[in-house]
């Protein structure tokens, strides 16, 4: 598997507490990528979110590729703020800001995917980005459950629910 993940602030506030109701599909998520050696990034975004309510060093910080939000990200962020358009009443500006801020540093980075729980905003405006063609990084929500093939490129899947099979195998 060469895909890479950007793990957002959601997906790690439900790997480490057991009482959030998709802890058992992040841990899932984060079984597979660790066997798999898929790299995981974490933000320093997700880093100031995160510390709000808990410290960072609750996390397996070892596993993950610590990436620093500098210069060429805060210029990403900008271009799809812009190509974002008319945002959501209901969405808090400052969480989709943040969130908008994730999604430059995955393109930017060339991350093929972020893990996240928020269905609401972050994924919501990544795939209005990738829809648009801003944006290449596809967005996997917890609320569905674990599915490696959802990892895959494109996230395919076979009509039985499962992972993608190679024809040629």
């Amino acid at each position: 598997m060469s895909a890479s993940v950007l793990l957002d602030t959601s997906f790690l506030i439900s790997l480490v507490s057991e009482n959030r109701p998709h802890h058992a599909t992040a841990t899932q998520y984060y079984r597979h990528l660790l066997t798999n050696n898929v790299p995981m990034y974490f933000s320093a975004i997700v880093a100031a979110e995160f510390s709000i309510k808990q410290p960072i060093t609750d996390l397996p910080l070892g596993n993950f590729r610590i990436l620093e939000f500098n210069v060429p990200h805060g210029k990403e962020a900008a271009k799809l703020w812009n190509a974002l358009g008319q945002r959501g009443a209901e969405d808090n500006r400052a969480v989709v800001r943040d969130d908008v801020k994730l999604l430059a540093q995955a393109s930017h980075e060339d991350i093929d995917l972020i893990l996240t729980e928020d269905a609401s905003t972050l994924h919501k405006y990544c795939e209005r980005l990738r829809s648009s063609g801003h944006l290449q990084t596809r967005a996997i929500t917890l609320k569905n459950g674990f599915d490696a093939g959802a990892l895959s490129e494109g996230g395919q899947t076979d009509w039985v629910g499962g992972p993608a099979t190679d024809p040629d195998s």
